[in-house]
């Protein structure tokens, strides 16, 4: 099976390309073929070319750019018409707007499928990617399809569980000075207001109101420059609070897992979160992960069991739900090691591949056919 996949960044910076990267991994072992397609160069393009994978870039630049939008839809066009794929696989609705209309020109609309990062609420680019031809839209999780299910027209659509990779065998925790005589806990995210790292510093100043004091663990930075002003708010937030002293902010990283190894509890304040990825990296690190009861992450962290929900992603139910992590060291590290299990039960980055590759050849099958 031969798979074009469209995707919009030329880096690896989050969860969704974390997984995305997981499938290019597997895919000479598959028995598969994996043709990325990406709309800007940089980095993670450059790697891929360098493992032997077949990769084109085409700087599509932006969308308000007709003059560039059509050039782009005509190289990709040309290049559907050269390489014939299986699936055609628009791994953003960005993307998809580009990646649609060249599959109905090239003639092979009827293996178009895009992926819906988000829950989707009504954004005009949720909104015009709906409305382009594709026999399916996949989402990571079934909050997802829901909201999907309610934009028009009515798509069909299927969701795929995420998945992240085992740690790297002898990886050390990150190299950073950190106060040993609290727990830590940490957020892994990019700087943006839906990620909610504001909402957990105001949680922050509630336990230590209540007599619980934590060491709170911000990793990430205003990736792609999508939010500089929150970004830039959530240092001077800290202050105003008075938790300043018991706040690290890493910045970008390369990698957020060497700092999730030196976290006791790792939280994802987001709500609603499309899946969290990030909560796996927790999980397969043996750390006890929180979320809120809401999206994706209600789907497969079982409250009290492989994790804690939080009722909503305001200030005071973030503080509730962390101090039952707090308040018990030993069911703290119960939850982890059932975390843990259930990681390697279902949330392998192999266990999502045999997902993300049977549905794959179930579109590519009914494309043939």
């Amino acid at each position: 099976m031969r798979i074009l996949i469209t995707a919009p960044w030329g880096e690896r910076l989050g969860g969704a390309e974390a997984m995305l990267q997981g499938v290019f991994e597997g895919a000479a072992d598959s028995g598969h073929e994996i043709e990325p397609v990406f709309f800007q160069d940089g980095p993670w393009p450059q790697e891929l070319c360098s493992a032997g994978l077949r990769v084109e870039v085409i700087e599509a630049g932006r969308l308000r750019e007709a003059h560039r939008w059509a050039t782009t839809v005509a190289r990709l066009t040309r290049l559907m018409r050269q390489r014939r794929p299986d699936v055609i696989l628009n791994w953003s609705a960005k993307t998809h707007l580009y990646g649609s209309p060249a599959a109905v020109l090239a003639g092979q609309s009827d293996r178009v499928v895009w992926w819906q990062q988000a829950i989707p609420a009504r954004a005009w680019v949720d909104v015009t990617a709906t409305l382009l031809p594709a026999v399916a839209i996949a989402c990571y999780s079934g909050a997802s399809q829901r909201a999907q299910a309610h934009l028009f027209p009515r798509r069909r659509t299927f969701a795929i569980a995420a998945g992240s990779p085992p740690p790297p065998e002898g990886q050390p925790p990150a190299a950073i000075t950190l106060p040993d005589d609290v727990p830590i806990v940490g957020l892994v995210g990019r700087l943006q207001p839906w990620k909610n790292q504001d909402r957990l510093l105001r949680a922050q100043r509630i336990l230590r109101d209540r007599g619980h004091r934590i060491h709170l663990l911000i990793v990430g930075g205003d990736s792609y420059g999508l939010s500089p002003e929150y970004a830039s708010s959530l240092e001077p937030l800290a202050r105003e609070l008075g938790v300043i002293d018991d706040v690290t902010m890493t910045g970008e990283v390369p990698d957020a897992g060497p700092y999730i190894q030196r976290m006791d509890v790792l939280v994802n304040a987001s709500d609603p979160e499309p899946f969290g990825i990030v909560i796996l990296e927790g999980m397969a690190r043996g750390v006890a992960v929180m979320a809120v009861n809401s999206g994706g992450p209600a789907e497969f962290v079982q409250d009290g069991a492989t994790g804690v929900l939080a009722r909503s992603g305001d200030p005071s139910d973030l503080a509730d739900a962390l101090q039952r992590l707090l308040e018990s060291p030993q069911r703290r590290a119960e939850i982890a090691a059932a975390g843990r299990e259930s990681y390697l039960a279902d949330y392998t980055t192999a266990a999502m591949r045999r997902r993300f590759f049977d549905r794959m050849g179930e579109i590519a099958a009914r494309a043939g056919g």
